[in-house]
């Protein structure tokens, strides 16, 4: 019994490395997140930087206001209304610039800089 006890510590521990490797290759691989909060009319940060295939969530952290993120550039491109505590999330699957506004509040103004 001795020796299927090792035997079997032995395997656990080339599986849990096999894994522990695998995870490893996959993370430098992995998407990000970056969150950007709206907050006294203002996005904070005004300007992200991200790589290709990321994503950019806003949330609106005001009291009473609703927001949007507008990509005039786009063609128009809008949000829903966020309204306070919720968010909205945009993957950016190509590098360049992205200005954005808010649709109701002009004056806010936000850049997305997608590069590699």
């Amino acid at each position: 019994m001795a020796n299927g006890w090792a035997t079997l510590r032995r395997t656990t521990a080339a599986l849990a490395s096999a894994v522990l490797w695998s995870l490893g290759g996959s993370t430098a691989l992995a998407q990000e997140t970056v969150m950007v909060d709206i907050q006294n009319y203002t996005y904070l940060p005004a300007q992200v930087k991200i790589r290709p295939g990321d994503t950019v969530r806003w949330t609106n952290k005001e009291k009473r206001t609703s927001h949007s993120i507008l990509f005039p550039a786009e063609g128009g491109l809008e949000s829903d209304r966020i309204f306070p505590e919720e968010t909205w999330q945009r993957t950016f699957p190509q590098a360049g610039s992205y200005p954005y506004t808010c649709g109701p509040h002009p004056e806010m103004k936000g850049l997305v800089v997608v590069s590699e």
